[in-house]
């Protein structure tokens, strides 16, 4: 008996020894598993090319594809790293300009100072983020400024800008209006909505993907007319996304990479906007939900519009806004055909 019991202690060490010997085993094969991964995630990382992508404001309905291309992993897929900033004080296209950012989001309009004349940076206007301009002029319902001619004798919260105060003028005196009798207030106004309400001005120039479906969400009535309905020549690009002109010669193929992730981004946005409302509310939960998902359906609409492809720029449009600066010597000096832009790293 104490043999038997001698032999089955024995088998018992034997088999507790092996068992040991197997999870000692199991545990340097999962450290090792383990290790590896971590090494082979470090070395995914290290391998993708690092890009700063710059904004022109804090996160909005515009900038959802861009969101969109990062949570979907179309950036990475890529093999691109993606860091999105906010922008300097001096704005996205300086940044962009000295290199510090290699993408960013500026506005036909805006980039005008660093494409043309004698103070220019390596920046050009690479992709559209809407086909078509959006902006226009909103006003109270029943104030008699459904057109332009109605802005005389009224308040005009402005920013004092050239092109802005050309842009007006051209308007109203095409509609028969008087520019010199609207009342110019120099002011920049942040909620669209109390502005109105309160009589602070009367009209205001809004893009109306955002401050106009927020009056429609305050149940604000109002009018409203578009630039591009009242002259095409203003049917400019506004937003567009901008890239470093020497990064983009030196780095082509990485150009491209970035600009199809960020395309398929935009045809998410466009195709499925509830979903890219919610995923830009992940990355921007301090703004209005109901408003985001609201604003989001009517850019799903605009982001590729009529055009073939999402991003493609008119050559014919980006030119007749330029040529009517020209004509308004708006600039301090000529701006040539076809300045700025670039249809060729869209794929």
């Amino acid at each position: 008996m104490k043999k038997r019991i001698l032999a089955i202690v024995l088998a018992c060490a034997l088999l507790l020894a092996v068992a040991a010997g197997c999870g000692a085993q199991n545990n340097a094969s999962s450290a090792a598993q383990s290790s590896a991964a971590q090494s082979s995630a470090a070395e995914s990382t290290a391998e993708k090319t690092k890009i700063t992508f710059v904004l022109d404001w804090t996160p909005n309905t515009n900038h959802t594809g861009l969101y969109v291309a990062e949570k979907k992993g179309y950036f990475a897929d890529a093999g691109l790293d993606v860091e999105i900033v906010q922008p300097p004080e001096d704005g996205a296209e300086v940044m962009v300009g000295a290199g510090k950012a290699q993408f960013g989001v500026s506005f036909q309009d805006s980039v005008i100072p660093y494409v043309a004349g004698d103070n220019k940076v390596p920046v050009t206007s690479v992709a559209a983020v809407v086909q078509h301009n959006t902006s226009g002029i909103i006003s109270l319902k029943g104030k008699g400024m459904d057109r332009p001619k109605g802005m005389e004798g009224k308040k005009y919260a402005t920013w004092d800008l050239p092109i802005e105060k050309a842009t007006l003028k051209h308007v109203v005196e095409a509609d028969g209006g008087d520019f010199g009798k609207v009342e110019l207030i120099p002011s920049t106004v942040t909620d669209e909505v109390s502005a109105l309400q309160s009589g602070q001005v009367d009209a205001i120039w809004i893009f109306y993907g955002w401050a106009g479906v927020a009056a429609e969400q305050a149940q604000l009535d109002t009018d409203y007319f578009a630039f591009k309905d009242i002259d095409p020549v203003f049917d400019y690009y506004t937003p567009v996304i901008i890239g470093n002109t020497d990064w983009m010669s030196a780095n082509p193929d990485t150009a491209k990479k970035f600009l199809s992730a960020l395309k398929k981004g935009y045809e998410f946005a466009a195709q499925q906007p509830e979903e890219s409302a919610g995923i830009l509310l992940e990355y921007a939960p301090e703004l209005d939900a109901k408003l985001v998902k609201a604003s989001q359906i009517y850019l799903s609409k605009e982001y590729i519009s009529d055009a073939k492809q999402w991003g493609y720029i008119d050559p014919a449009r980006w030119n007749a806004f330029y040529n009517w600066i020209n004509e308004n010597k708006l600039f301090e000096t000529q701006i040539p055909e076809n300045t700025g832009f670039t249809n060729d790293y869209l794929e």
